[in-house]
């Protein structure tokens, strides 16, 4: 790093340490978010690969009881409600996993997609680092989802809450898009996920952050967003039981999805925000 580019880092973090707090009842300045959002990225990157694998195996299998929940309302209403409309009723309960996992501080792949690249923006942490903790919370994640895929594949028709035809029908059309499509709606989703982490940062209690994971989740459900998380308990479920789901397409909206949802939240998300505050330095 030249002079010229430590002295400006210098200005950089200096401005970031004099941020004013604001009080109780005034918003939080785009300083505050910006240094609480990468203090908080760092503390990841202190944690062990043990605590971090199993953080993220939790918010894979957390974000179960979304699936849980959007198969269950599906298969109740199905024959009730035009297939269309099902899908956009869903959108009501597909909050709930992200809920469970964000204010349960799982280490959630979209979540933290924009949270970890900060750091690495500001210079204290390198692209190597973030790559590693990228993986591996996506290990953990995917794992997760395998998981609870298989137990709730199998509860849900024991229970009579759902049968394999609606798991079926949830996974054909999550994979139904072409490559650009998939990747191309995961961005945004990858975006309003970053958006959704920066918020959190800006709120300062449970209801409002409650309310700010529901729009943003809910936006996704019914808009049809490819979520990398969810969606891989959703396909992975169909490609245990539908005869239209084969390994291809699975790792095609897999590969696709994650890209898309890491380009959304570390460019979208924690480049533009973090410059627009070093160009005000």
């Amino acid at each position: 790093m030249s002079e010229e580019e430590k002295k400006k880092q210098e200005d950089i973090d200096n401005e970031l340490h004099n941020s004013k707090k604001s009080d109780d009842n005034s918003a939080k300045s785009h300083g505050e978010i910006l240094v609480e959002q990468i203090c908080e990225g760092q503390e990841i990157y202190k944690r062990s690969t043990s605590s971090i694998l199993l953080s993220s195996l939790a918010a894979g299998l957390e974000i179960g009881f979304s699936f849980l929940m959007i198969c269950s309302v599906f298969y109740f209403f199905d024959g009730k409600v035009a297939e269309d409309s099902l899908f956009k009723i869903i959108a009501l309960v597909y909050p709930i996993g992200f809920i469970l996992v964000v204010l349960g501080q799982s280490i959630l792949f979209t979540e933290q997609t924009s949270l970890l690249t900060l750091p690495v923006l500001n210079k204290k942490h390198s692209v190597g680092s973030l790559m590693r903790l990228w993986g591996l919370v996506i290990i953990g994640n995917l794992v997760g989802g395998w998981i609870i895929a298989l137990f709730l594949s199998w509860i849900g028709p024991e229970l009579g809450i759902f049968d394999t035809a609606t798991i079926n029908k949830i996974g054909e059309h999550v994979t139904d898009f072409s490559g650009l499509v998939i990747v191309s709606s995961a961005v945004l989703a990858g975006w309003l996920m970053g958006l959704l982490s920066w918020l959190i940062t800006s709120s300062k209690d449970t209801v409002s952050r409650i309310i700010i994971i529901y729009v943003i989740t809910s936006m996704m459900a019914f808009t049809g967003l490819h979520h990398s998380i969810i969606g891989n308990i959703e396909v992975f479920s169909g490609l245990l039981s539908s005869p239209n789901i084969h390994f291809y397409d699975y790792f095609k909206f897999q590969s696709l999805a994650l890209l898309g949802n890491a380009l959304g939240g570390a460019f979208f998300v924690a480049l533009l925000k973090y410059r627009a505050f070093v160009y005000n330095v």
